[in-house]
């Protein structure tokens, strides 16, 4: 192994052409990490407001962005037991996917599902990770409730929609054209909902109202959303497109008896994080291995066009997950 290793780093708060492609020394495990040799890193919405720098990484976390990759064990670190060098894994990241070499804790690398291969499974951590704790630890969905979600195109909404479907819900999701409206469709949604053309609320009162609404987009959608759930509905909030500060009549949260709650995943604990894995582990990744759900992909750049990749995000043209081919 060289002693140096190719990478992406964010020169400067900005628009995606300040990220350049750079050396950086290898990193080496502490005790409880693994090194992975990335094959394929996942492009996500924090790795842009990262780059943006609105969403700082955690102090101990590597300032380079990129937070669920694929790859190989290159090393281990002492204390790790469950894995072994040359083990192909996919992988939750505190930052430094956009390189050759990443360390992560050794809890919160999994197995590549069978039938997948190592890009299907870079697509795999981040999205599932914060899916899987919100929708169903945290906002407690059941078969036969009533599940919206916004951004049905995004990796996330792609993979909320497969999941909600899989465990019994019936899935209603927004989107921005028809084309998208039909991707959800296909996932499974019962109802796709063009948000320049219908009006998502009336939508969902007429059904009776959401049990669970997850929400990436903020702003004014945040007192629609109060206004589209059903008694005792929950609203999970996860990001904030449209900004985090609105107005919002609390009563009707009191007399209707609603939630509202939220979470990011990266400021989590290890040991949080790694409960989250092995939840996947038992609960999600036998639908991966049986090809009942499966990972949406929308487009695979090399790392160097890292550029490009944001851009891309950025656009919101894309449906499903971006990759970039590291090895």
């Amino acid at each position: 192994m060289t002693e140096t290793m190719r990478a992406v780093e964010i020169t400067k708060p900005g628009a995606a052409d300040v990220l350049k492609l750079t050396d950086r020394p290898i990193p080496t495990p502490a005790a409880g990490e693994v090194l992975i040799k990335i094959a394929y890193a996942g492009v996500n919405r924090p790795d842009v407001l990262q780059r943006a720098g609105l969403y700082n990484p955690p102090a101990n976390a590597s300032d380079l962005p990129g937070l669920e990759a694929s790859g190989t064990i290159a090393a281990v670190g002492a204390g790790v037991t469950q894995w072994s060098e040359g083990d192909s894994v996919c992988a939750l990241l505190p930052g430094g996917g956009y390189a050759e070499y990443a360390l992560t804790p050794a809890a919160h690398c999994l197995p590549i599902p069978e039938g997948l291969g190592l890009k299907e499974a870079a697509c795999l951590p981040e999205t599932f990770f914060t899916v899987y704790s919100n929708v169903f630890q945290r906002g407690g969905l059941q078969a036969g409730e009533r599940f919206l979600v916004h951004g049905g195109s995004s990796g996330i909404g792609t993979t909320a929609i497969q999941l909600a479907n899989a465990f019994g819900a019936r899935v209603f999701t927004t989107a921005g054209s028809d084309e998208k409206c039909k991707a959800c469709l296909d996932l499974g949604a019962e109802r796709a909902i063009n948000y320049r053309d219908e009006d998502f609320v009336s939508v969902l009162r007429a059904e009776g109202g959401a049990n669970l609404i997850l929400d990436m987009v903020g702003g004014d959608y945040l007192p629609r959303n109060v206004k589209s759930l059903a008694d005792d509905g929950r609203l999970v909030q996860i990001a904030f497109l449209q900004g985090p500060q609105i107005e919002l009549n609390f009563a009707h949260v009191m007399m209707r008896r609603l939630t509202i709650t939220g979470s990011t995943l990266r400021p989590q604990s290890d040991l949080a994080k790694g409960k989250i894995a092995k939840a996947l582990l038992r609960d999600v990744w036998p639908l991966l291995s049986s090809g009942r759900i499966a990972p949406v992909m929308d487009s695979e750049l090399a790392l160097s066009d890292a550029v490009a990749a944001h851009q891309r995000m950025e656009s919101s043209g894309h449906i499903g997950k971006i990759v970039m081919k590291v090895a």
